[in-house]
């Protein structure tokens, strides 16, 4: 690392594996409660499990993000963060209401509004805690010497989440316009702004591990942009299908949410050709498969698996079956989980002076757990298409058919078995850099470009 006020995003970083770590607790309370042996339910109730489960991939990606822009941003502005003193008690407040959210959906406070269900007065505290966010980092690079695209791309993604949080506190008593406006949250963050988050996230990484021109990587980017503001946000009117809404959104959705493909399909294209280009042999090879893997997963995730099931005659059918459960399982992990562990992995060698990314553990860590999202995503599918035969094309009542669909849910719990190796592999390796060392400070560069000359 280059200044000493980076450490910080190992708190963010810690906070993230915690919580990634008991959404895959809940993650399995739920497989076994749909396998028939809801035997928690009277501690821990499905739709508890469930809201538990979606709040934390919420709020361990948010962290994600924030140690992200900890890092990278004094890094791209040349500068030492504004106030790391802010950034701590941001840190410590964010820890504060995601685990008082958590424990508060155990006793039944929320809205009970899906994905939307942390409770109201959290929700004040989550904005003053994301403004507070937004002033350290933004502070950093006002007073920057320059300012990167790819910094100004990560801001303005951040920035934009915050803004479109509020929509999200907004009720109404009508059920659909508080659905129409709950989706600006749910769909444009993570198909909108979100997006450039992640671009911009994978723009820094490709910058230091491929060794490619600055210039030519950050084009790449404003390309990415732009695809994802021109079918992102009127893709918003897939989730109006069948909410009530005019008809016209029949159209306006089936047609940008089938140009969206493109964002990701362009990432993946971005990522490979990047790698392919880079004359740079970096020694942290496993980082630069999580950054590689996250473009290639995101498209067949978000991207092909998104598009299979948002076309209007196929929705009308799927929607709100297990083939939603398909496609949201492997889009949250290929674009934004992935990204987070990819930037995780680079950044850890350089906060602490080791070198952990050499051996079978990382490249185990890589593999399990993405064959393991792999299985469950196909799981899923089955199960998804069976419901639908069975549930919606059958006309058998709900509740029958998931029992049938309970054989479905070992195979699922076995990949989740898989994948729950490789992130246990993961958080071991991420445990054993240990803390944060103001000795690697200014030394990890000199590492990467010592390994780069003895290759060359």
């Amino acid at each position: 690392m280059k200044y000493s006020s980076q450490r910080i995003a190992y708190l963010f970083f810690a906070t993230s594996m915690l919580l990634l770590s008991l959404q895959i607790i809940y993650g399995f309370v739920m497989a076994f409660a749909h396998m028939g042996y809801d035997v928690l339910h009277p501690a821990i109730a499905f739709n508890t499990a469930r809201a538990t489960h979606t709040n934390l991939l919420v709020v361990w990606l948010l962290s994600g993000f924030m140690g992200a822009a900890y890092y990278i941003i004094p890094e791209e502005s040349e500068r030492e963060l504004w106030s790391p003193r802010l950034a701590v008690v941001q840190w410590a407040a964010l820890v504060v209401v995601g685990v008082t959210a958590i424990i508060g959906f155990h006793f039944n406070w929320w809205e009970g509004r899906k994905f939307l269900e942390i409770p109201r007065p959290l929700d004040y505290l989550v904005v003053v805690d994301v403004l507070a966010f937004l002033l350290n980092i933004v502070m950093t690079a006002w007073k920057a010497p320059r300012l990167s695209t790819t910094s100004i791309v990560l801001i303005g993604g951040l920035t934009s989440a915050a803004l479109l949080y509020l929509p999200g506190m907004i009720t109404f008593a009508n059920q659909v316009r508080d659905s129409y406006f709950r989706w600006w949250v749910v769909h444009l963050w993570v198909e909108g702004v979100w997006e450039l988050i992640m671009g911009s996230i994978l723009s820094y990484l490709l910058i230091k591990l491929t060794g490619v021109d600055r210039e030519v990587i950050e084009k790449w980017l404003y390309i990415i942009v732009g695809l994802t503001f021109l079918s992102g946000i009127l893709g918003t009117g897939h989730h109006y299908y069948w909410i009530g809404t005019p008809k016209y959104w029949l159209a306006v959705g089936g047609v940008f949410s089938a140009l969206e493909p493109l964002a990701f399909l362009g990432m993946a294209i971005y990522s490979v050709a990047m790698m392919r280009k880079g004359g740079r042999r970096h020694p942290n090879k496993v980082a630069l498969a999580w950054t590689v893997g996250c473009g290639i997963m995101s498209f067949v995730g978000a991207g092909f698996l998104g598009f299979a099931h948002t076309i209007p005659g196929v929705n009308k059918w799927t929607h709100g079956t297990l083939v939603t459960a398909m496609h949201g399982h492997l889009a949250f992990w290929g674009a934004y989980a992935m990204i987070v562990l990819a930037v995780i992995a680079y950044a850890m060698p350089q906060l602490t002076g080791r070198t952990l990314y050499k051996g079978w553990m990382p490249e185990w860590a890589f593999w399990t757990s993405n064959i393991g999202m792999i299985a469950m995503t196909g799981a899923f599918a089955v199960a998804g298409v069976a419901q639908v035969y069975l549930e919606r094309k059958s006309g058998l009542d709900f509740l029958a058919v998931q029992k049938e669909l309970e054989v479905h849910f070992l195979g699922l719990v076995l990949a989740a078995t898989l994948f729950t190796v490789g992130i246990t592999l993961y958080i071991i390796i991420f445990i054993r850099h240990g803390l944060p060392q103001l000795s690697a400070v200014g030394a990890g560069d000199a590492r990467a470009d010592a390994t780069d000359e003895a290759s060359n």
